[in-house]
């Protein structure tokens, strides 16, 4: 390891990178004291902020018996750290700080540098200049949707990315100056990503600083798998088709099913989120949370299962970890003493849209048992379903009572909790081919949950909250260790004049086939959305489907990459391995060998395309191009533009794409 420490200036060398963390003009640390309150309404919270203190920490030493730990002292307080060298080109700093402190953690930047990761980032993926919130919390807020809903298209403007949340906000950060940075702390902070510096505050102090230098992004993805352990991945039957969003009862669940495989889609499961029953709100369909069967809604659910099972189709439920108000699994709970309470000993109810609901306690055995053995093993596995939407986790109150732990400092961790119960339930009584995904994370989801999915799109073209933001969303996530991601075909979220028409669906469509996972959501108001079933679209279907069953073999290699933590999708200056590189956010790389561009606007007929180095063969033409090189290229529905390499090992299995094309027309 190389850390220097001299004249009161600490200096490390990374790859032959000198970085000066610490000098008595830029101190490497600052203890900060705050007062905080939270306000939380339908899991957006609203924080205020009193700074009672700030001492900056100008004075660093190192004691002579210990070569390997520096103390960071002044106005009374000190911070240790004690280095350690995990690999060649990484440093680690262990904090061993004091409690009721806060600390700012600042480190030198290059002006002008590509900074990217931070989590599931959805309005942009070059994060210089921003501050980053390191908070869970709900990514939809019922004010945009009403301006959607009520202002004329031309009058409604786009959010910026200092105004959009994130369900799954991560303290890991990679420049294309070559440098990755990850904090390992559950707490809340902020990011301030400037121009010479970066300044990272915690209300807590981190228990470990990794910084780590290489020549490209795809070993810093690799490096960044070895500290947190990747246990994402697929059971191969999700590559066997879509898995199709559908609800409303079992006679409706069999009749779309089959009529859509009837008509040549290929079809892996259905995804009934009703299965435990329909809550019908002012919102439009919501699902009745009471994780049992619902014998009026889904009667005799488990032969239904067995005769989509016949005909290679699997059933996918919905849970969450709440309970609604008034329904026999919260009365039930409430009497055992599992549900989150408040400080007076009520129960703490959270709303979703017009009801309420009470919180499984996550820290209480008893409570992990119950939602393994009783909700997941007895009412879900029991019946034959192969899988679940495992949503929320982003809900948990800073000011809550819970059986082990302070809230404030689980809240970030909760949705892991929650991905972690999920897995373990699955290796204790699963049959070893189910899966689930997660809409909320943190670092270490990633080893529990089998694919993260870009949660509750509108369903519209806005870059803030529609069909585009799923892609920034990725490419994020996968800076930041989560290499699979996928989305709500169509999107969720459905208001008012707020809906999908038949081309935003097929376009959805159409990028989703190119994708690790392939899975539609009928809305949050089924009936005035356009679905994947309907005549208008049922041809695309059917052609997007057998596109990503062909495509099977090679995202199979895609799943066997992201085990050493190389993401699926991947921005235009992947590569490249410098931002400047990049000429358009909504194209991304799908592995090592593809190169896709979804049409992301409404009426688009042609696409504008900057083809990365290399030499590349149109998937639909067979026309080669050289690459870098701009296009025009000719963008019908149903048929993005997509690019594969010349020398690409899988050239049959594309070339097997490009028939499926002339055969259904």
């Amino acid at each position: 390891m190389n850390s220097k420490l001299k004249n009161g200036t600490w200096t490390i060398e990374l790859s032959g990178r000198s970085l000066t963390l610490h000098s008595p003009e830029q101190p490497f640390a600052t203890a900060v004291r705050r007062e905080k309150s939270y306000e939380t309404n339908r899991g957006t919270v609203k924080e205020t902020v009193v700074e009672k203190e700030r001492i900056p920490l100008t004075e660093i030493r190192q004691p002579e018996d210990a070569a390997d730990v520096l103390l960071l002292s002044g106005g009374g307080r000190q911070l240790g750290l004690t280095l350690s060298e995990p690999e060649p080109g990484m440093i680690a700093a262990s904090f061993s700080g004091e409690d009721g402190w806060g600390y700012e953690i600042d480190l030198p930047a290059v002006p002008g540098e590509g900074v990217f990761g931070g989590g599931e980032q959805y309005r942009k993926v070059n994060l210089k200049g921003e501050h980053v919130v390191n908070f869970v919390s709900e990514h939809i807020k019922a004010s945009t949707i009403l301006e959607k809903t009520l202002l004329p298209r031309f009058l409604y403007k786009e959010k910026e990315h200092s105004q959009i949340g994130s369900y799954a906000p991560m303290p890991v950060f990679v420049t294309d100056s070559g440098l990755m940075l990850y904090f390992e702390t559950p707490s809340d902070g902020i990011s301030r990503l400037e121009e010479e510096r970066s300044r990272f505050s915690f209300d807590a102090c981190p228990a470990r600083l990794i910084l780590s230098q290489a020549g490209s992004f795809r070993e810093q993805a690799k490096r960044l798998a070895r500290i947190r352990p990747i246990g994402q991945g697929l059971p191969d039957w999700c590559l066997d088709g879509m898995i199709l969003g559908v609800q409303g009862g079992t006679d409706r669940v069999l009749e779309k099913a089959f009529a859509l495989q009837d008509a040549g889609a290929k079809i892996s499961a259905v995804w009934c989120q009703d299965w435990c029953g329909e809550n019908r709100t002012v919102m439009g369909k919501q699902v009745w949370w009471n994780w049992e069967e619902s014998k009026e809604l889904y009667p005799g659910l488990a032969e239904a299962i067995r005769k989509l099972n016949a005909r290679g189709i699997r059933f996918l439920a919905y849970i969450n970890p709440y309970l609604v108000k008034g329904g026999r699994l919260y009365e039930e709970c409430a009497e055992k003493g599992y549900l989150i309470r408040r400080q007076d000993g009520s129960i703490y109810h959270i709303k979703s849209t017009t009801f309420d609901a009470g919180m499984l306690d996550l820290t209480d055995p008893a409570v992990v048992r119950f939602i393994k053995e009783t909700l997941i093993r007895d009412n879900m596995l029991a019946l034959g379903i192969s899988g679940w939407m495992a949503d929320f986790g982003e809900y948990l109150p800073t000011d809550c009572v819970i059986h082990e732990g302070e809230p404030a400092a689980l809240h970030n961790v909760w949705p892991v909790l929650w991905a972690r119960i999920n897995r373990e339930a699955l290796e204790e009584f699963g049959r070893g081919d189910e899966m689930f995904f997660v809409r909320s994370g943190y670092p270490g989801v990633e080893r529990w949950a089998p694919i993260l999915w870009n949660g509750d799109q509108h369903t519209d073209w806005t870059k803030d909250y529609g069909m585009p933001c799923v892609l920034p969303a990725s490419f994020s996530l996968g800076f930041s260790g989560v290499p699979l991601v996928h989305c709500d075909i169509g999107g969720f979220f459905s208001f008012g004049k707020l809906k999908r028409g038949p081309e935003l669906i097929t376009r959805w469509m159409e990028m989703c086939a190119f994708s690790p996972l392939m899975r539609s959501h009928e809305a949050l108001r089924p009936w005035a959305n356009a679905q994947p079933y309907d005549e208008a679209v049922l041809p695309y279907t059917v052609q997007l489907t057998k596109t990503h069953v062909q495509l099977k073999p090679y995202l199979q290699k895609l799943l066997a990459d992201a085990k050493e933590g190389i993401p699926a999708l991947r921005p235009d200056f992947w590569e490249a391995g410098k931002f400047a590189e990049s000429r358009d956010p909504y194209a991304y790389f799908l592995g090592d060998d593809l190169f896709v561009c979804p049409v992301i606007e409404k009426g688009k007929t042609a696409r504008r395309v900057h083809l990365p180095e290399g030499r590349w063969i149109g998937l639909w033409d067979g026309a080669e191009h050289y690459g870098p090189v701009d296009l025009n290229v000719p963008a019908p529905l149903g048929q993005i533009p997509v690019f594969y390499r010349k020398e690409s090992g899988f050239k049959e299995v594309f070339d097997k794409v490009k028939n499926i094309l002339n055969t259904e027309r």
